[in-house]
């Protein structure tokens, strides 16, 4: 089964099968399947193309894949022309929404190397 460009996987089911279309995750997936009245453990092999279809159009009515895309990268961009510090926070490519940044954040600094107990030397006995 394929919507708006990408292939939804046909071993999975579909409520997770759903979720690899950027901007559906596992809520919206469950709620578009509900709506449908369509099993969300059945998979995507065995559905009809009617139900396809049903699926697709739901889908599609949505903003998702490259116009969310656009959207968030244009969002971010007006924060940073704006001067506003999640804006800021942005263009440091650090955490923009109040997390510790003491000791967890890695996004910049890379992963922390820690001197564990493989790492001693070896006393000579």
């Amino acid at each position: 089964m394929r919507i708006s460009g990408i292939n939804i996987p046909d071993n999975k089911h579909l409520s997770f099968g759903l979720t690899a279309v950027y901007g559906i995750g596992p809520t919206r997936a469950k709620a578009i399947l509900d709506e449908l009245k369509i099993n969300g453990t059945s998979k995507p092999a065995e559905m009809t193309p009617e139900q396809e279809n049903a699926i697709r159009e739901k889908v599609e009515s949505f903003t998702i894949e490259g116009e969310l895309k656009r959207q968030v990268s244009s969002d971010i961009k007006r924060l940073k022309d704006i001067g506003s510090y999640r804006g800021s926070r942005h263009q440091k490519r650090l955490p923009a929404r109040g997390q510790r940044t003491k000791t967890n954040a890695r996004t910049l600094k890379g992963v922390k190397k820690t001197m564990g107990s493989g790492r001693r030397k070896l006393e000579k006995t």
